[in-house]
């Protein structure tokens, strides 16, 4: 039987199906940070129960810790709580804690994939909705609850639904000035905010094979954004050439093995979706989002189109049907977030502003 790259990995990592619907899925790596760790780790507790495989957990602080003077006591007294919390937990089960000022600390979605923690094949979870990044390196990675946290430290399992698969073709070229992020902007704009409900996504075709491995993680960083449960891109050369020599993996030969074994999970040809979708790269316009919602966007040339169900949001931002974004006057920019604060974005953003000054009216941050 022909299957996606979904399909077998998840069928791999079942340990019991518990009815039609409901899985006993078992977790490969368990990431974890200071925000929806400390319940879970109560929990443990209180059950008398010690983490069942500590070496495929790995925690960082990234969250609620400051960007600046990071060698200065914590101001906020529940960041400062949530940060010792996550450090006397990891130090009282043995689990590896990459705290402030710790080589390895950065955002979870991103030191992952750096440390060769983020591997294809293989499930991934973390208490953190993007964690559908990860999905870039041909995983079936996604968030998960506190209550799933406590079951992958008591099991390495959880009980779970498991989702429909969802196959998102783009093909053509990109126009020049169009990122990733205006390709999933668009794609999410087409599939609605709560089009995604339900599924679990694979991007494919050619256009994202020419993505670069960071623009990748883009696009599936942001498949939270139209509901579905996670987003992932089959593993091919470009994975591997960005895995090798990354730590935690095999050297020489028995790397090149494993990079054989990773192209097996692949999708099979003629293997079908439960819901489909082809993209045209070509047609794709830069991106603005207009509203409080992802799926609230255009392209930059275009005029908003108002209608019922955008009365609140348009209200909110103080626009109009039939307005356009252009001309706007910016009051702030922000570069950073976990979708795209990786080194290729910032210094993407350097070609942009290097020689220029911005204007004194404007706020900007810069988050690493």
């Amino acid at each position: 039987m022909k299957q996606t790259i979904f399909e077998k990995i998840w069928q791999s990592r079942v340990v019991k199906n518990i009815s039609s619907d409901l899985d006993v899925l078992y977790i490969d790596t368990h990431l974890i940070h200071e925000v929806t760790s400390p319940q879970a780790f109560t929990g443990l507790e209180q059950k008398g129960l010690p983490v069942f495989r500590k070496n495929k957990t790995f925690a960082t602080v990234d969250h609620n810790i400051p960007t600046k003077k990071q060698h200065l006591p914590i101001k906020d007294t529940l960041s400062k709580l949530q940060v010792k919390s996550l450090e006397f937990n990891c130090k009282n089960h043995d689990i590896p804690f990459y705290g402030i000022g710790h080589e390895n600390n950065g955002i979870v979605h991103v030191i992952g994939p750096e440390m060769g923690l983020t591997l294809p094949g293989k499930t991934l979870v973390c208490g953190d909705s993007h964690t559908s990044t990860h999905g870039a390196f041909g995983c079936v990675a996604f968030g998960i609850g506190t209550t799933q946290v406590q079951q992958v430290f008591a099991s390495q399992c959880i009980v779970i639904s498991k989702p429909k698969t969802f196959g998102i073709e783009v093909t053509g070229t990109l126009q020049k000035g169009v990122s990733a992020k205006d390709l999933i902007l668009y794609i999410i704009n087409k599939v609605t905010a709560k089009g995604g409900a339900g599924y679990f996504i694979e991007y494919f075709g050619e256009t994202i094979s020419n993505l670069s491995i960071e623009e990748r993680m883009t696009v599936c960083n942001m498949s939270i954004e139209m509901g579905s449960r996670g987003g992932l891109i089959g593993p091919d050369e470009k994975t591997f050439e960005y895995l090798e020599n990354k730590p935690n993996l095999p050297k020489g030969d028995a790397f090149k093995q494993q990079c054989e074994d990773w192209k097996k999970i692949n999708t099979d040809h003629g293997a079908t979706f439960d819901n489909t979708l082809k993209i045209d790269a070509s047609s794709i316009e830069p991106m603005l989002t207009f509203g409080t919602s992802p799926d609230q966007s255009i392209a930059i040339n275009d005029t908003i189109e108002g209608n019922q169900d955008l009365e609140k949001a348009l209200s909110y931002m103080k626009f109009n049907s039939g307005d356009t974004l252009l001309n706007q006057d910016i009051n702030y920019v922000f570069i950073g977030s976990c979708t795209n604060s990786r080194i290729e974005d910032l210094r993407d953003a350097a070609k942009i502003v290097k020689g220029k000054t911005k204007a004194k009216h404007v706020n900007m941050w810069v988050v690493p």
